[in-house]
């Protein structure tokens, strides 16, 4: 059935992890889209656009006079209703050690603009994310943006870490887990990219654990490049096994940003494989 949301706990894995295989862009999302494929996205496109639009400005307000956590049951519905709009059935998979009641830094793949939708629902924590400061001033989703509380990087680059790090350990004393795309940029290709080391240098220095979370199918609904959507698609967001930074060197680091990359690009290997052959 389509538009099906669904949760689970998985079952801990072994810790061997599938190697990464060769970038080859093919699939359903390359084909060409006929006239009823065009219509279907023009149909997505409406749903999603008259779902956000009173739904995030009624959100904007509301967060700006009482607070996003008051709220925050209002923002899984949004959720679920732009997830609704894109006609996809949506699984969430959580690893049983992660815990509703501790507070996280949530890694994840970079693939749209739905990147935030798609996980938000996937475990009961409040998740910020992290922005530059002058995305604030952006029409609609900045204001949104700045209401919810999300962290502000300064353009200025002088001091701008202790200000990231200081902003990010009173979100996570507020019992706030922190959501961010450490490829810094989405996927042109639907495979997972490499990783940027600052926010796992951030996640050390706070002292999160960090959760390895793997989205597939999303790619194949929408992509960078492409303004076409392709409802039906299964979409799963995979929450794996947190990974503890704390007390690490600078020279142990990337072993451990290696650990989480790899799990994050086993989950989107094996769904490519699974379902194109590739």
């Amino acid at each position: 059935m389509r538009g099906q949301i669904q949760t689970s706990r998985m079952r801990p894995q072994a810790d061997d992890q599938a190697e990464q295989q060769e970038v080859r862009p093919s699939g359903d999302w390359h084909k060409p889209v006929g006239l009823i494929g065009k219509l279907k996205s023009a149909a997505s496109w409406a749903a999603g656009a008259a779902w956000i639009a009173p739904t995030l400005s009624g959100l904007t307000v509301l967060q700006s006079l009482v607070g996003a956590d008051a709220v925050q049951k209002l923002n899984r519905i949004y959720v679920w209703g732009q997830l609704k709009a894109t006609g996809c059935s949506v699984k969430y998979v959580v690893h049983p050690s992660v815990r509703d009641d501790k507070q996280y830094i949530f890694a994840q793949n970079h693939i749209n603009i739905l990147d935030h939708v798609a996980m938000h629902n996937a475990t009961a924590h409040f998740k910020q994310g992290i922005e530059l400061e002058k995305h604030f001033d952006y029409p609609f989703y900045g204001r949104f943006m700045k209401s919810r509380g999300t962290i502000g990087v300064p353009s200025k680059k002088e001091g701008r870490w202790q200000v990231v790090a200081e902003r990010t350990r009173a979100e996570l004393a507020r019992g706030h887990s922190i959501l961010v795309f450490p490829e810094g940029t989405r996927t042109r290709d639907g495979r997972v990219q490499e990783f940027r080391t600052g926010l796992f240098r951030l996640a050390r220095d706070v002292g999160a654990e960090v959760v390895p979370v793997a989205v597939t199918g999303m790619y194949c609904f929408k992509r960078k490049g492409s303004s076409i959507m392709r409802p039906g698609k299964q979409i799963t967001v995979y929450c794996d096994e947190p990974v503890s930074f704390a007390g690490l060197s600078d020279a142990e680091l990337p072993a451990a940003i290696a650990k989480v990359r790899d799990q994050i690009a086993s989950r989107v290997d094996a769904y490519f494989e699974e379902t194109y052959g590739e």
